[in-house]
Order: structure tokens, then C-alpha cells, then sequence
């Protein structure tokens, strides 16, 4: 089987990384719708009270309930831009779970920012007023609130709204894409043949019986005795007269 420090790491691609991005970029403008919220409270609490104020409806209750739906509506969608964001940071990972999880939540997101865009498109505050008699129109609700709130805060909170939902939608769809699934794919465990000489794992080698290189022969060295001498004469001896039959071995008589 293949070593795990062998196995090279999985290429993350690039749409999975935009797809990371754009998800922060959902969060970050999340942040700032709420702080804008936040910011504008007490001006919509004011705003609501006076355009309550000749009727029977209790201006101070209605005022609440808009603060609250307007407050608590942000805080949710800032909780689950921040889960998108936990779960962007595992999608770099290649966890497929948090891909189909991205999706889930996303979604909901999708149609939360959505609605919000086509209410705010569709008149912002409407409380029925208009239809019972007993408060004010949503027109008459809707130009209370410009004139208390900044001339920025409309078209700010609209340009945040489109933003978030093309990069919320741009993000799902990044993730969808043929490309990115071999990343979130789980790796199939391969087998590689060990290198030569080396043996398999489980079955070490039986000791006693190393392979070891034949030692070599040892060198010749010059034989440290004394340096030979050629043998001594061999002494006269009697048995060793030369026979006198031989030619000219005696010498001439004399006279």
C-alpha cells in the first residue's frame, strides 16, 4: 500500500477557492447590514412612533416589533453567513460533507436575502394599515422613515442585499461544478511495488542470514626472514678422491 508521506497532496482547484471567497465576502457583508441596522435603530423606533401617533394602534408596540423583526432578521443571517464561513474553511479541505452541508444552508440563505430584496422592493414596512383604517399607509410608513434615516441607508442596505446574493449564488454554483468534484472525491487507496532491494512490509528479513558483500582477499606481503645465502663448499673428504682411471686425473711421472 502506498505510504501516506508518499502520496501526494490533492490539488485544490481554483473555482473551490473562489467559491471560499466569495463565502467570507457573504459574511463580511453581513456584518455590515447588521452594523447599518444597529446604527439606524433608534431612528426607526422614532420614525414608526410618529406615524403611529393619530392613530388607535399603540405607536410604541408597533415600533418594537419592527425593531425586533428588523434586528433579530440580521442576527440570524450573520449566524448562518458565519456557518457558511466555518464551513467555507472545510471545503478547502476536500470535505465533500461540508460541501453538500454549503448547499443546504446556502439555499435557505438564498431565498432569506432574496425575500428581503423583494420586500424592500415591494414597499419596505406594511403593517395592513392601509387596508383596515385603523393606522397609516405603508406610503405614509415608508416616507416617515426616509425622512428620519440618511439619504445612504436605502440605497446602501440595496446594493449590500444584490452583493450578497450574487456571491452567495456564485459560491453554490462554483461548488456545483463538474471541475471541483474530483477534489471532494475520497482518494482510493493504490499499491506500489517496493523498490529494489528493499523488503515488504510484515515479512522482515530472517536474521542470521545478511546479504554481505564477499570480503576481499588479502594482499600478498614480502616474507620478513633473513635473505637466503648460497650454500658453503663441501670439505675434502676421503671417499671423495676423483678415480685415477679417468683421463688425465694423475699427473705426468717424473724423471
Amino acid at each position: 500500500m502506498v505510504d501516506s508521506q508518499s502520496t501526494p497532496a490533492r490539488q485544490r482547484p481554483s473555482i473551490v477557492s473562489i467559491s471560499s471567497y466569495l463565502l467570507f465576502l457573504f459574511l463580511a457583508l453581513q456584518v455590515i447590514s447588521l452594523i447599518i441596522t444597529l446604527s439606524t435603530f433608534g431612528k426607526t423606533r422614532d420614525a414608526l412612533r410618529a406615524a403611529y401617533a393619530d392613530s388607535a394602534t399603540d405607536g410604541d408596540q408597533v415600533a418594537d416589533v419592527f425593531a425586533v423583526v428588523g434586528i433579530g432578521g440580521s442576527i440570524v443571517l450573520l449566524l448562518l453567513a458565519v456557518v457558511l464561513g466555518v464551513l467555507a474553511l472545510f471545503n478547502n479541505q476536500g470535505r465533500n460533507g461540508a460541501r453538500i452541508t454549503t448547499w443546504i444552508v446556502g439555499g435557505i440563505m438564498v431565498c432569506c436575502v432574496g425575500g428581503g430584496l423583494l420586500s424592500n422592493a415591494a414597499g419596505g414596512f406594511n403593517t395592513g394599515g392601509g387596508t383596515t383604517g385603523d393606522g397609516p399607509s405603508p406610503e405614509e410608513i415608508q416616507r416617515r422613515l426616509e425622512e428620519a434615516l440618511p439619504s445612504w441607508v436605502t440605497p446602501v442596505s440595496l446594493l449590500l442585499g444584490v452583493l450578497s446574493l450574487i456571491a452567495l449564488i456564485a459560491a453554490l454554483v462554483l461548488l456545483a461544478l463538474p471541475k471541483a468534484n474530483p477534489f471532494f472525491r475520497k482518494p482510493t487507496a493504490g499499491w506500489e511495488p517496493p523498490s529494489p532491494g528493499a523488503s515488504y512490509p510484515g515479512n522482515p528479513q530472517a536474521p542470521g542470514q545478511p546479504g554481505y558483500p564477499q570480503a576481499p582477499a588479502e594482499p600478498g606481503y614480502p616474507s620478513s626472514g633473513e635473505p637466503s645465502y648460497p650454500p658453503p663448499p663441501a670439505a675434502n673428504r676421503p671417499d671423495d678422491t676423483p678415480p685415477t682411471d679417468r683421463p688425465g686425473s694423475n699427473p705426468p711421472p717424473t724423471s
